[in-house]
């Protein structure tokens, strides 16, 4: 026995009641890792008094010390019945379900002791559990799972239908062929062996209208419209995000027949390749698993992905059973422009306005390039209102002089995109975009 616990235990000897010189002994076998003389240390005093917390713990510490994780759980667990609240032994039962690779349980546990202890910080558990900044595609550090998002995600939404959308005749007719008609008529898919739902990509430039498109596609089915972004998914504890994922797949899968719209499903589905850690490999895995895996059945729920990237999304998501139907949501025609002109200057005061000339005017322009072209002409109105003490009625001019400082956001996506579609379309994926561009 080493000459200093020698002495101390002496020392307790004449003097059986010091609390105080008992820990010193206990601390001392922890500081020197003597793990075996504590365990008989702790289990001697436990037989005296079995609510001896102090004991309990150490015996915890002891059976960790040894790399006996799981009798470290069992102890811990049952110690913290007693101390619910002990920082201390949360905090090594946390490791100890890290060692056993029990990170959902440690996960939860270390979310329990930050709620506690907002200050509270362990290195070793946040480089185990926390995503590194660079392993997250976005700052998704939401830690309130489930119960918080929920009512976010499932929320009822008002449902509008294709005649609230202007113009996109051609999304429209596509939508019709690929979604609406089998699901509309889904006894007639099953006496084939076909099954309804399944998974559809809009991608185009940001602004066409392909999260009002994919609602609309909901409303003309009649269905639930289920949106989710990627602020739901994502999540700072590693496990969550996949976890949080699981669960809205099961909620869709309850709810059938639903619409799952994922925007920004690039930010969630990125390719595998260009992924610097396990932890966005194990969320696309994921990902793909609830897609079309074996234990999953997602008859009667379509899958609706939108993107600006696509090319950045893992090819295995554009599979047959997966987003294996892609439509190119392209920036609106001139009749589309007429039509987006025509419902957003509805019930606003305006006179004679000339829809053709600013249709004309905003080739290129996205949907919601035109509606900022709108706030422009209406904030120079409010302007001169103030200025004269009198409104007045919107007139094509206003909206022409606005034009002058919006310009179209869809250039630069193109310039983009054209470079994939000449050079990246081996399976002919962005045909659509090369049509568009009048090189096909």
């Amino acid at each position: 026995m080493n000459e200093e616990l020698r002495k101390l235990k002496e020392a307790l000897a004449a003097s059986p009641d010091n609390e105080f010189l008992r820990q010193v002994i206990l601390d001392t076998m922890i500081k020197n890792e003597w793990w075996d003389a504590l365990q008989s240390e702790c289990l001697d005093l436990i037989a005296k008094d079995p609510s001896n917390t102090k004991a309990k713990f150490g015996l915890a510490q002891s059976y960790f010390g040894n790399g006996n994780f799981s009798t470290a759980v069992i102890v811990l667990e049952e110690l913290l019945k007693q101390l619910p609240d002990d920082v201390e032994a949360s905090t090594l039962l946390c490791k100890a379900y890290m060692a056993e690779n029990n990170l959902e349980e440690a996960v939860e546990l270390y979310k329990k002791i930050k709620l506690q202890n907002p200050d509270f910080e362990d290195k070793e558990i946040e480089d185990k559990l926390i995503r590194k900044p660079e392993q997250m595609e976005d700052d998704g550090d939401s830690t309130s799972f489930p119960d918080e998002i929920e009512d976010q995600i499932f929320g009822n939404s008002d449902k509008i239908s294709f005649k609230d959308v202007g113009g996109m005749a051609y999304e429209k007719e596509q939508i019709s062929l690929k979604i609406i008609h089998p699901l509309k008529h889904a006894d007639l898919y099953k006496s084939y062996g076909k099954k309804t739902g399944g998974g559809i990509l809009f991608y185009g430039p940001p602004g066409c209208g392909k999260t009002y498109l994919a609602k609309a596609t909901a409303g003309e089915i009649d269905s639930q419209f289920i949106t989710v972004g990627i602020d739901e998914i994502l999540d700072m504890y590693i496990g969550q995000s996949e976890k949080k994922l699981n669960l809205i797949f099961e909620k869709a899968r309850a709810m059938s027949p639903c619409v799952l719209f994922f925007d920004e499903i690039d930010a969630l589905g990125a390719n595998r390749n260009d992924l610097r850690s396990s932890a966005g490999r194990n969320l696309i895995n994921q990902f793909l698993a609830e897609l079309d895996g074996m234990s999953s059945d997602n008859d009667g729920i379509l899958v609706v992905g939108a993107t600006n990237a696509p090319w950045h999304l893992d090819s295995a998501f554009r599979r047959p059973g997966r987003f294996d139907r892609m439509i190119f949501v392209q920036p609106p025609s001139i009749e589309s422009r007429v039509e987006i002109f025509t419902i957003a200057l509805a019930g606003k005061p305006i006179e004679s306005i000339d829809y053709q000339k600013l249709a004309k005017l905003t080739d290129g322009f996205s949907g919601a390039d035109i509606n900022a072209c709108i706030d422009v002409a209406i904030e120079a109105k409010l302007e001169e209102a103030i200025k004269k003490g009198a409104p007045s009625p919107l007139i094509t001019k206003d909206l022409s002089n606005a034009l002058k400082t919006v310009k179209p956001s869809t250039k630069e996506w193109f310039q983009t995109a054209k470079n994939y579609a000449v050079y990246a379309n081996d399976s002919g994926i962005y045909d659509e975009i090369l049509t568009y561009l009048k090189l096909k």
